[in-house]
């Protein structure tokens, strides 16, 4: 009789037969997983470094604010106006952590792994920017909520601040959609943490740079309303014009006032979900390409 040609050993392995949770539970735990990541939880000490600080620096404004209302009865700060003055610190944010939820899955080549699982690849991009969108809104969202109770408290005369509170958390989701989509979009195309913060910086710096050397060049020259629209390129301030002027009536947080009516207002608006259609776009392409390899 000829050997045996192979042997299959029983190792212990037993079939799974609990409860199957499916395709929205994974998706889900993928967005919890990666907005713990972003503020560094479950990670490395060092890695929660800058989410901390920087949510610090978000609350100091905040909670100087209070500290003027209580002591000199006096408003330092408007909450439509937050956004803008701590854009560069938004910015830092975006650009040191949007890296975190794309790199490390494109670098070591995980993706085929999980979409192996029923989780779809729009179901991967969604989970994605869900962590990176709530993490931003919190950023913003959580300093206004303490300047609002601050306020109730100190009771400033006046005019009830719910409004403007409101008003201002409004902005604060459309500031977190708009730049986690431009962010993640941006830092998707590299797997290197290290190009990917510095090209999201990149991108802030340059918007910035350009919409406030052309708005001055243009107000120079007396043109208001060119001014107005250069000012804009800055995704911060096209916000501030589409959301919190143009479809609330707040004042503006801009040196220059913004273009005004109906047809200005429709193609800020126009603009802003421009932006974050093309952003999703590139992203599932660059993630389409990447799960094919």
């Amino acid at each position: 009789m000829s050997e045996p040609t192979g042997v299959i050993h029983d190792i212990g392995y037993r079939h799974y037969d609990g409860v199957r949770l499916g395709r929205r539970h994974a998706t889900v735990a993928l967005a919890v997983h990666s907005l713990r990541g972003v503020f560094g939880l479950g990670r490395t000490a060092r890695a929660k470094i800058i989410p901390f600080l920087i949510v610090g620096a978000m609350m100091l404004p905040a909670v100087v604010s209070i500290a003027v209302m209580a002591l000199l009865r006096q408003s330092v700060m408007t909450y439509t106006s937050y956004g803008v003055t701590m854009q560069a610190v938004l910015a830092v944010f975006l650009a040191s952590q949007s890296p975190y939820a794309v790199a490390p899955d494109l670098r070591f080549r995980v993706l085929p792994l999980y979409l192996s699982r029923p989780v779809t690849l729009w179901d991967y991009v969604g989970a994605k920017l869900a962590a990176m969108v709530t993490a931003m809104f919190l950023l913003l969202a959580v300093p206004l909520t303490v300047l609002y109770i601050g306020e109730l408290v100190v009771d400033m005369p006046g005019s009830s601040p719910t409004g403007n509170y409101l008003t201002a958390m409004a902005g604060a989701f459309v500031y977190a959609l708009l730049l986690s989509c431009v962010g993640v979009a941006i830092a998707s195309f590299t797997p290197r943490r290290g190009l990917g913060v510095a090209s999201v910086i990149a991108f802030y710096l340059l918007t910035s740079a350009v919409s406030t050397l052309v708005s001055a060049t243009m107000e120079s020259v007396n043109n208001y309303t060119a001014s107005g629209w250069a000012l804009m390129i800055n995704p911060f301030f096209l916000v501030d014009a589409a959301v919190h002027v143009g479809i609330f009536g707040a004042a503006p947080s801009s040196p220059v006032v913004y273009p005004s009516g109906g047809g200005a207002v429709a193609l800020q608006s126009l603009v802003v979900v421009a932006l974050i259609a093309l952003s999703v776009i590139a992203l599932v392409t660059r993630y389409r390409k990447a799960a094919a390899r």
